[in-house]
């Protein structure tokens, strides 16, 4: 498969997978800032602002208009749901000869049906739209293509994306007890609520919601789950292994934070959290450049010389 190609399904993955973890993570945390009075909107707003990696300087109050027009309807801005969806699109566009008509007008069409305002009182409506939306595509992709070199690129993309949008939300958990959100608010986010409730069956507690997300080997959006579903796709891609030890940078790198996931003790990682969870980043975001370096190397851009006469 072409580098080129293989680029384009790696980034739509993630960037489809970005704008459904986006929309989940706004719809639950601007809910929740209606529904609770005593909530600080300055301090919530700018504890989700900086999970999408976005930080504001002190000083200016920062509100719910401000984090939905950042995060939602700005095309310009990296974190955003209409970027990620513009940026899916394009990256469609430049694969079109493997792409599948039906996954192009699902993606087309949705970035051109992006608003440029969403009201305070149609944002619910507005996620809700982005992840089905997302939920097609994915379902697209998972039932109307071959499951071959372009599936596993794609999926790669996808379960990168969900480990550290997964990571960024645990890591919010862990700010303050007092301010933070809860944990019924982060399951809900990764949309891990109901399963969580068939799975523990009683109210969330500190312990069994960090199982559940971090090393739940069943739920799609847990942080083993995806880590794991990555070496997969790595494995499919390139079955080549040799007799000593992994080669492959990338599936090293994600082989080690999933060992450190499957055999170090819950309490031990819920100790330091945050520094558990920032290294799932840094290892995710590692891994994605091996993976660049490996399958999609950049080369020079092509410079067109006149002949000497």
């Amino acid at each position: 498969m072409l580098s080129r190609i293989a680029e384009s399904l790696f980034w739509i993955g993630r960037y489809v997978e970005r704008s459904d973890g986006t929309a989940r993570i706004l719809d639950v945390h601007l809910q929740l800032l209606l529904e609770d009075p005593w909530i600080d909107e300055d301090t919530a707003c700018r504890s989700l602002l900086s999970v999408m990696g976005t930080d504001l300087p002190p000083g200016r109050l920062v509100t719910r208009e401000d984090v939905i027009n950042d995060l939602a309807v700005d095309r310009q801005h990296p974190g955003s749901i209409a970027f990620a969806i513009a940026s899916a699109r394009e990256n469609a566009r430049r694969a079109r000869e493997i792409v599948s008509t039906e996954l192009w007008e699902c993606l087309n069409s949705t970035n051109a049906r992006i608003p440029k305002k969403v009201a305070a009182e149609k944002t619910h409506e507005y996620f809700r739209w982005v992840r089905e939306r997302a939920a097609l595509a994915i379902g697209i992709v998972d039932s109307a293509t071959s499951h071959d070199e372009a599936w596993q690129f794609f999926t790669l993309g996808r379960a990168i994306e969900r480990a550290d949008m997964t990571a960024r939300l645990l890591a919010t958990r862990s700010l303050t007890d007092a301010s933070g959100p809860s944990w019924t608010t982060i399951l809900r986010s990764c949309g891990a609520y109901e399963a969580y409730l068939r799975t523990y069956r009683g109210v969330p507690s500190t312990r069994n919601a960090a199982e559940f997300l971090l090393t739940d080997r069943l739920f799609p959006r847990s942080i083993l789950y995806s880590v794991t579903k990555a070496e997969e796709c790595l494995r499919e891609i390139d079955p080549r292994e040799g007799r000593a030890g992994v080669v492959d940078q990338a599936l090293r790198l994600l082989g080690g934070i999933r060992s450190e996931l499957e055999f170090r003790p819950i309490i031990e990682l819920m100790d330091d959290l945050p520094a558990h969870m920032e290294e799932v980043q840094a290892v995710t975001s590692a891994a994605s450049d091996q993976i660049r370096l490996k399958y999609f190397p950049t080369s020079a851009v092509p410079v067109w010389i006149g002949e000497n006469s």
